[in-house]
């Protein structure tokens, strides 16, 4: 292998490099005859085809293999023998490989700079400490006083309001469904994230797309889908509602599609169209292979959307997989918009299918608390503005992982009727309050509550002293960064930026400015943080700080709290996507940095008021 340098200005680095035609033809036949040994073609035994065939049937896809694993491994050794530290990956092109003849590629690559270490003795910083105050800890004690109050009759006929108890009759009953996760249950926030359970997310050339947000509208779930980037092509995104292995499918057979969605950010490129549709397919013995499709046009901000489909009469058909697909988007237009999509459903036929009542789906006298805790997820936030007598339906989807099997990732409706509603009258605070909540006595109570007050304006007083502690380094850092990277931190802030002003919701520190000034600023955010990301990791690195393993650990089990009836399924994600756990070690490791650093500043600390530290 032979390496020239091309170009070594500032932190960029260019190589050219040239790999022999001999060790390029080696490796194909070596890759060729561990093919032969195994390979089973018409009319030989396995292992017994001669070597020409091998090569006329496969040399194509071999060299195609030993050329990037041979481009792959000269790459590594570059770096590797000249000490390089990669601050992105190195950009490769062929320059030269005539047929039979040496490999040529250029390298092109940026390093990570030096990073000179701040004197940390020099930092002067100003901690804010706070006190509770004995007239917040005595609204706190009050509050629990009315939440655990003794529950009184309301006679007045009025509607309930969230705290109040209603003793309701109910009977729940499964929403038939043919998807196996309708409900669109278990997508993970990230780029690109994890689309819900079974569903597949497909794009275009030249598209992005990243699960923006999760969360519930009539308590059933959605997951936003921000789609960003230039299509190669003709643009296009797919989001199938099944697994590759579809749903169980006849000829002739007739099966609504039932979906929702809607533009929650940015707006569709002209010439975007929306269908649903679904692909059939037949089923082998081992293998499940595609047939034709079906496409109805739809509405993508209608928000709820029902097609009735009737499949083709074609003998093979067995199995079928819904899907919504976005298409028409010009080639070469930049793209930037955020579709909610919500909850699908399939049904046989066009008639709504009878609901199917469950085993512990109905109560008599149940008392509920409106908006409370300690139900199906969903449930009593609908109960808020029944009056006695009134009769309601309330549709819920179980979680994930919901005790029962039958029922978790299900979808449900429970009639319910308001028999009578109560009030918590506030109890007197005192030692049998205290008790009520876990404590031994009143002083023992308060202590708590202080505590946890204390605790909440440390965590405020600690933002504020990072803040400041991040300006003064940022202040002293004036090493050169990565473009590479300041590109890419600022294309992920820009694109927020741009769906903020298209949906009039830019900060108001931002408004009135055009977009040369807005690019020009975010674009010097993003050099600030890369250079404070690689100043905090440098500082890290040569002070050996390190992320414990029970300390990632209890960030995943915290960051999957967040997703009340998925924690499982963030789990599963994380543990399956590293990129996904460094997102949850960085925090971690920059706290830790940041302690490291304050123990050497020095930090002066200034008595104040609760009110002070809540300022910007």
């Amino acid at each position: 292998m032979q390496v020239n340098e091309l170009a070594h200005e500032g932190l960029k680095r260019a190589y050219s490099v040239t790999l022999p035609a001999g060790d390029i033809a080696s490796s194909r036949e070596k890759r060729l005859s561990e093919i032969a040994k195994t390979v089973s073609l018409p009319g030989f035994r396995p292992g017994k085809v001669p070597l020409s065939i091998v090569r006329q049937r496969y040399g194509t896809a071999v060299m195609g293999e030993v050329l990037e694993e041979s481009v792959g491994n000269a790459s590594r050794k570059v770096v590797s023998d000249r000490g390089l530290k990669p601050a992105l990956q190195p950009k490769i092109e062929v320059t030269s490989f005539p047929d039979g003849g040496d490999l040529e590629f250029r390298m092109e690559l940026e390093v990570l700079p030096d990073v000179p270490m701040p004197e940390f003795s020099g930092i002067e910083l100003e901690r804010l400490r706070a006190e509770p105050a004995d007239e917040e800890v005595q609204k706190i004690l009050e509050t629990l006083a009315t939440r655990n109050g003794e529950l009184t009759d309301v006679s007045d006929a009025r509607p309930a309001i969230k705290g109040e108890v209603m003793v309701c009759d109910f009977a729940g009953s499964v929403v038939p469904d043919l998807l196996t996760n309708g409900p669109a249950l278990g997508a993970v926030p990230g780029i690109p994230g994890q689309a819900p359970r079974g569903w597949e997310i497909g794009l275009s050339g030249g598209l992005t797309s990243e699960i923006a947000a999760i969360g519930t509208d009539e308590a059933l779930p959605y997951f936003d889908l921000r789609v960003s980037g230039t299509a190669s092509e003709a643009g296009w995104v797919q989001v199938f509602l099944e697994g590759a292995k579809g749903i169980a499918a006849a000829p002739g057979d007739t099966q609504s599609l039932m979906f929702s969605t809607k533009l929650a950010g940015g707006s569709l490129p002209e010439g975007t169209q929306g269908k649903l549709g679904f692909n059939f397919y037949s089923l082998g013995q081992d293998s499940v292979d595609f047939l034709d499709m079906q496409r109805e046009g739809f509405d993508v901000s209608a928000g709820r959307s029902t097609l009735a489909f009737t499949f083709p009469n074609q003998a093979e058909i067995g199995a079928c997989r819904p899907f919504i697909y976005l298409h028409g988007m010009p080639a070469g237009v930049a793209v930037e918009f955020m579709l909610r999509i919500g909850p699908a459903r399939l049904i046989a036929g066009t008639e709504e299918p009878a609901l199917a009542p469950f085993a512990g789906g109905s109560a008599n006298d149940m008392p509920i608390e409106v908006g409370g805790p300690g139900f199906i997820p969903g449930f009593t936030e609908q109960m808020e503005g029944m009056s006695v007598g009134d009769s309601r339906d309330i549709q819920v989807v179980f979680p994930l992982d919901y005790g029962s099997a039958e029922l978790a990732g299900k979808r449900a409706l429970f009639s319910i009727t308001a028999k009578k509603l109560q009030q918590r009258v506030p109890r007197a605070i005192d030692d049998e309050l205290a008790k009520t909540v876990g404590q031994a006595d009143l002083v023992g109570l308060q202590a708590q509550v202080k505590e946890g007050l204390q605790r909440e304006y440390d965590g405020m007083s600690r933002m504020r002293l990072k803040r400041a502690l991040l300006d003064k380094l940022a202040d002293q850092a004036s090493f050169p960064v990565p473009e590479g990277m300041v590109d890419s931190e600022f294309s992920q802030i820009w694109q927020r930026v741009e769906a903020d002003l298209k949906a009039g919701r830019l900060d108001s520190d931002d408004q009135g400015k055009d977009e040369a000034t807005l690019r020009d600023e975010y674009r010097g955010i993003a050099q600030r943080r890369i250079r404070l990301g690689l100043l905090l990791s440098e500082i890290g690195r040569s002070n050996n700080i390190q992320v414990t393993p029970d300390e990632l650990s209890g960030a995943l089990r915290q960051e999957a709290m967040r997703y009340r009836g998925q924690e499982q399924q963030v789990i599963e994600f994380f543990r399956k996507n590293p990129e996904a756990m460094e997102n949850l070690r960085a925090p971690i490791f920059e706290e830790k940095v940041v302690d490291f650093i304050l123990e050497l500043a020095k930090v002066a600390e200034r008595q104040v008021q609760p009110e002070e530290l809540s300022e910007a």
